[in-house]
Formats: C-alpha cells, sequence, structure tokens
C-alpha cells in the first residue's frame, strides 16, 4: 500500500513523517522535485541535475542513499525498464502501465480499463487471484519515427 495515498501535494515533511523517515533537508529537497517534476520518471542522476540547477549542494551518493530509502518505505517505485538505468516515480498507489520509446527513451504512462479486466479474467481462467500485474510497451513514438 502506498505512503502517499491520499496525501496533500504541498506537505512533504508530512509525507516523510507518515513513511517513518526523519525529516531532512536532502529527503525534502528530493521529495519536492519527486513531486513538483514535469516528468514522472526520474533517475538519480536527474534528481541530481535538478538539484545543482535549484543550487542546492546535495551529493549524487545522498541522492542514490535517500531514493533507496525513499522505495524501502514505500515513497516511490524504482524501475528498471529493459534492464536500463533506474528510474523512481512517486508511489501514488495507482495502478498503471508504461511504454517506452526506444529511440528517445521517454517513458509514458497509461491505464486501460479494458486491458486491466481482461487481465483479471485470464487470472481467474487460470485459477489465479491476481494482485498486482506489471506491463512494459516498447516502441517508437511517431513524432520520432517521422
Amino acid at each position: 500500500m502506498s505512503k502517499l495515498l491520499d496525501r496533500s501535494p504541498l506537505s512533504p515533511t508530512a509525507d516523510l513523517k507518515r513513511a517513518g523517515l526523519k525529516v531532512t533537508l536532502p529527503r525534502l529537497k528530493i521529495l519536492e522535485i519527486l513531486e513538483t517534476a514535469e516528468q514522472h520518471h526520474l533517475s538519480a542522476e536527474d534528481v541530481y541535475k535538478a538539484l545543482l540547477a535549484e543550487d542546492t549542494e546535495i551529493g549524487l551518493a545522498t541522492v542514490y542513499r535517500v531514493l533507496t530509502q525513499f522505495e524501502a518505505a514505500g515513497l516511490v517505485t524504482r524501475h528498471r525498464f529493459d534492464g536500463g538505468q533506474a528510474l523512481f516515480e512517486l508511489d501514488t498507489g495507482d495502478s498503471h502501465d508504461h511504454i517506452i520509446c526506444i529511440k528517445s527513451g521517454v517513458v509514458a504512462e497509461f491505464k486501460d480499463e479494458k486491458l486491466e479486466e481482461r487481465l483479471r479474467e485470464i487470472a481467474d481462467e487460470l485459477g489465479y487471484e491476481l494482485r498486482d500485474h506489471s506491463i512494459v510497451l516498447y516502441g517508437v513514438h511517431r513524432e520520432i519515427e517521422s
């Protein structure tokens, strides 16, 4: 269960406390970047560059350490799409899948109720109760292809 479910987007301090983490400047800054980033899937290096752009002096090793702590606390999900670089996204508790442009590396999220229902049907047909799933599609975005 997500630690960020039903949270106020303006309460990073409360988010950290709810997750059982001490409130520190590096944790606050990194959580704020994750919450406000235009791109929902960020590498540790992306977070580090955003901190540098804000003139915040937090080292790359600290960024990695904090992201790992966030993952352990349920604040973020770590993805390794096709064995590539680890990307982090806030765990908001919603179920969604991903599609990745194999040329640009851009990750997009999608949710399809028909697909979700079909997955439940397949699991049921095979005698399973579906608890979770992960679907990652790979393709080339039409803007890149042309």
